[in-house]
């Protein structure tokens, strides 16, 4: 059973936030600009890793209009994903990759209440063996569907780019290198990328009303 800290509310998220603007300056002076940080959580379970699937290399709009098709055709469990044909997966929307990795996580088979009382190293670890899951799919998953206080997804192009602003970085961080940085906001690193996440939105809005 995993002794690690569970975000589940909002004054999780709000002590996160404190501990990070006194452990660093420019945490801080971030959290000056965003105001309080949306909690995010969302539920587990087979559902959400499927709807990761179909989110993946489209726009939002299009994810939403794909999941919405699923939804009504009942498509979100194992049972209706193995049950029904290419053609019915093709008729809403999904592409034969798509249905392929839909698939694969049906006959996963993955014990999702389990999940809950792994540690994230292995959560993650038994996620990615699932194709069509990668490691940014599996630590968002740890991070909003499991709660955990001190997971970060370093894969994520807005992190990235968070913090290539907020740090003053000459270039956006890869994957390693962030990683390495987000250690400094342990135990909190999921509080750390809510702020960066709402830090990025921040800035790229003001760009976006001077341009």
């Amino acid at each position: 059973m995993t002794t690690e800290r569970i975000i589940e509310g909002d004054a999780c998220v709000a002590e996160g936030a404190a501990w990070l603007a006194g452990h660093c300056p420019r945490m801080a002076a971030a959290l000056e600009l965003t105001g309080p940080l949306p909690l995010r959580l969302r539920p587990d379970g087979f559902a959400q890793l499927l709807s990761a699937i179909v989110s993946q290399q489209v726009s939002v709009a299009s994810a939403r209009a794909i999941w919405g098709r699923m939804q009504a055709a009942k498509f979100t469990g194992p049972r209706k994903i193995m049950w029904a044909s290419d053609d019915d997966l093709r008729a809403v929307g999904l592409s034969r990759q798509k249905i392929r990795y839909a698939r694969e996580l049906a006959a996963a088979r993955i014990n999702y209440p389990a999940l809950r009382n792994k540690p994230t190293q292995e959560v993650v670890a038994e996620l990615v063996m699932v194709p069509g899951i990668g490691i940014w799919t599996a630590e968002i998953y740890a991070m909003f569907s499991l709660g955990r206080a001190d997971v970060f997804a370093p894969g994520d192009l807005a992190l990235q780019e968070g913090a290539r602003m907020l740090y003053d970085l000459s270039e956006r961080p890869k994957e390693r290198a962030l990683r390495e940085m987000a250690e400094d906001w342990s135990p909190w690193r999921s509080v750390a990328a809510r702020t960066l996440w709402a830090y990025y939105h921040v800035q790229t809005r003001k760009l976006t009303e001077v341009s």
